[in-house]
């Protein structure tokens, strides 16, 4: 039990420490990236609820309804919501890449629960294939939805667009990444979920290297942050 718990969990916490340490100027504090951690591990038995009954009701189950839908809506929308709602809201930061470091951690969260309770069900030995594929699938997710929030978060004019952007467009990710698994049968699927993925990390670098480039910018220009611009 202690070993198959430390597999579902080693994976979340080594990508959680990369893209907290990838942060070149200012770490968020700990307590914060750790309670909306929190948020996103809780979130997983309401979801699971919900698509349980649907499945037990037979609605809504074919591939792209399920993957669009039920896996990929509903997970994504519930993050979502709980970081719009709470983080966004209520949790004060300054800067575009400390929305990636709140988006990854409530997707982690989600993701560490989601896990252990895959390999209990399923067994340790698709700790690995679990690690590669759907864990680091959810934290890329979440360093979307977090860019597109920081940036709403940090502008003077926060823009419908951006917070809109940082839905649609992890469900559309997930959805697609579940469709795949659902509709490719055999291993055929790792021809496309690999450079899928390849696709997903290059994306993902690449707007952590924004982030840490537009701090930097901010650093020079507003060296002292007013806390009435940030608000």
């Amino acid at each position: 039990m202690l070993a198959l718990l430390s597999a579902g969990v080693a994976p979340t916490l080594a990508l959680m420490a990369f893209f907290y340490l990838k942060d070149k100027f200012s770490n968020e504090p700990k307590r914060a990236v750790f309670q909306t951690f929190m948020y996103g591990a809780l979130l997983v038995f309401p979801l699971m609820f919900i698509q349980y009954a649907f499945t037990e009701e037979g609605i809504g189950q074919t591939p792209f309804i399920r993957s669009f839908i039920l896996i990929g809506f509903l997970e994504e929308f519930f993050k979502w919501f709980i970081f719009l709602y709470t983080i966004f809201k209520y949790t004060k930061f300054y800067s575009l890449y400390d929305g990636i470091i709140y988006g990854v951690s409530i997707s982690l969260g989600f993701a560490t629960v989601e896990n252990i309770l895959y390999l209990l069900a399923h067994g340790i030995e698709y700790a690995f294939t679990r690690a590669l594929f759907p864990v680091s699938s959810h934290a890329l997710f979440g360093v979307i939805m977090g860019y597109y929030l920081g940036k709403a978060k940090i502008s003077l004019y926060p823009t419908n667009m951006n917070i809109l952007l940082a839905l649609v467009i992890p469900v559309l990710l997930h959805g697609f990444y579940d469709f795949v698994l659902e509709t490719i049968k055999s291993n055929n699927w790792l021809f496309i979920i690999i450079p899928f993925m390849i696709a997903l990390w290059i994306n993902g670098l690449r707007k952590v290297k924004i982030a840490n480039q537009y701090q930097a910018i901010d650093k020079v220009i507003v060296p002292q942050k007013s806390q009435k611009f940030y608000d």
